[in-house]
């Protein structure tokens, strides 16, 4: 298909800065398959659900993964945004002002901490090889920033807020170099309220990287490379995922994190298997879903693989215009914006 069918324009004061006070106060749309969109928030999800529904979360938690330094014997001023873990000291990390970075160089971060490049990769990123002794994480909890996305750290810098706004109330697995942002907007008020309903819960683990913020530069969607992320489903877990929807309870993702493990953990009959791997399935127009029977997501930018698997679950038509409806009704977009939930 081609990626300017999924184009959209959006005027910059709708891109949130910051999220909402409480975290449940976000605006929540509601699209089904056919019908008008309705205009919901957060704390309605319960009501918008059915008992023996389930709610599958993404427990990843973000690392700061924003490193800022220079080349040793040089002046030029060079940052990284790590990616992916290649093994206990090796990251891929997307290198700005890379031009200026050779394989073998030395790379000098704050507190001392320092990093030898290493391989070039296609997609342009570079193996980091962290120096010393000390565990890659603490190294990063010294020299590191959170690596909030590029739509906002463009427009302000990152602060102490921020640590603890870009983290999801169930981030227990370091790894993520990006939220999944959908879970955001769960509050400990809002988890009390889905139980009580008889709405279940289950989570799954998989560590986003900052290829998810990486543009389709392909004019075809045929064309596109899709970014690799480790993913991790345990066997208890699938078996509870199973059960849920055996009874006719409906899978609902939260997030499109979740979403994307589900469907790579799932056989052609949509039962869902232990899974721990990396997965880079890139859902489009004309996807099979095998398990996943709804999705809770924030907005998402235009061309994006993202925007490409939201129209996969609903339509194309359906969810530009939803978009349409979103933009002309004051919602807030991208990771510190409001949520939708889609239930084709």
């Amino acid at each position: 298909m081609r990626v300017d069918l999924f184009d959209f324009d959006l005027p910059q004061d709708r891109i949130a800065l910051r999220p909402a006070r409480p975290r449940d106060a976000a605006r929540l749309l509601v699209v089904r398959g056919k019908g008008d969109f309705e205009d919901h928030g957060v704390l309605d999800l319960p009501d918008l659900l059915e008992p023996g529904d389930m709610l599958v979360f993404n427990d990843t938690r973000v690392i700061p993964a924003q490193l800022e330094g220079r080349r040793a014997g040089g002046e030029a001023r060079i940052g990284a945004t790590l990616h992916k873990r290649i093994d206990l000291r090796r990251w891929q990390a997307f290198i700005r002002n890379a031009k200026r970075v050779k394989e073998g160089d030395q790379l000098i971060f704050g507190g001392g901490v320092t990093a030898i490049a290493e391989a070039r990769h296609s997609d342009g990123s570079i193996t980091l090889r962290f120096e010393g002794a000390e565990p890659v994480e603490v190294l990063l909890d010294r020299a590191g920033t959170m690596p909030l996305p590029p739509y906002i750290a463009q427009k302000r810098g990152v602060d102490e807020q921020d640590l603890a706004d870009y983290q999801t109330m169930f981030a227990n697995e370091p790894g993520a170099v990006a939220a999944p942002t959908a879970s955001l907007h769960f509050t400990t008020k809002l988890i009390a309220a889905l139980d009580m309903r008889g709405i279940k819960r289950e989570m799954l683990t998989l560590h986003v990287g900052a290829g998810t913020f990486l543009p389709v530069k392909a004019d075809d969607t045929d064309d596109h490379v899709m970014h690799s992320e480790f993913g991790r489903i345990d066997a208890g877990t699938a078996g509870r995922i199973n059960a849920a929807k055996a009874a006719g309870g409906r899978i609902i993702a939260v997030g499109t994190t979740s979403l994307r493990l589900l469907e790579s953990a799932s056989d052609e009959s949509g039962r869902v298997c232990e899974f721990a791997a990396d997965t880079d399935i890139f859902i489009t127009p004309g996807y099979r879903f095998k398990v996943v029977d709804g999705l809770m997501t924030n907005f998402h930018l235009p061309k994006s693989t993202l925007m490409m698997l939201v129209s996969a679950i609903m339509g194309r038509d359906r969810m530009m215009a939803a978009y349409d409806h979103a933009i002309a009704n004051d919602y807030r977009f991208y990771s510190y914006g409001d949520s939708s939930l889609l239930l084709p």
